[in-house]
């Protein structure tokens, strides 16, 4: 038996060690292929679950509002009116007696530098039944009213607070209003 090997034609090749070494890299890169392939079917699956839980939560919601829509439209009847418009001038007067004047001269206290002074203080309720408190302050000049800002956004019981307002006094120094969020401690809170 005669073999005819023209070297420079057909150069000779290693097909054991070509295989060996790539077919190492193809294996490793197939398996990182499924685990990606398995990652993006459990995430797929899972969003699955999520749009299920999503639709469910949906389906609650409309639920909740055609209840709301529901019980809005028996107190807008005509003989409901008056009972309507009594508790919630009774809820608005619960509202008002629950605000504790003393917590907030409490928290107050923790805010207000010693050079301001608090000469009037007035809460409203806003339509989101939030607590917005209204004061007027006196100063040497406008530093402190700046720094009560500035401390009141810092502190857990006022929220959006901003100097609304200042005015140069006769005697030099400055009148300002400061208007925050009042946030109460919420009752069994721990403290």
């Amino acid at each position: 038996m005669r073999l005819d090997l023209n070297l420079a034609t057909r150069p000779y090749e290693d097909a054991g060690e070509f295989w060996t070494r790539w077919g190492a890299t193809v294996s490793v890169l197939a398996l990182f292929t499924l685990a990606l392939v398995g990652w993006t079917v459990k995430g797929w699956l899972d969003a699955g679950r999520d749009r299920q839980a999503i639709g469910q939560l949906e389906a609650q919601i409309h639920e909740r509002d055609t209840e709301r829509a529901k019980a809005q439209a028996y107190l807008e009847m005509a003989a409901n009116r008056s009972t309507r418009d009594q508790s919630q001038f009774l809820n608005a007067l619960i509202q008002r007696k629950a605000f504790s004047w003393t917590r907030v001269f409490e928290d107050l206290e923790r805010v207000v530098p010693n050079n301001l002074h608090v000469v009037s203080l007035r809460p409203e309720i806003n339509e989101q039944g939030q607590v917005i408190l209204e004061m007027k302050v006196v100063g040497p000049n406008r530093a402190p009213a700046v720094e009560l800002v500035q401390r009141m956004e810092t502190s857990k019981h006022f929220q959006s607070s901003q100097l609304v307002q200042e005015n140069q006094s006769e005697n030099g120094g400055v009148a300002a209003t400061v208007a925050a969020v009042y946030v109460p401690d919420v009752p069994g809170s721990g403290k």
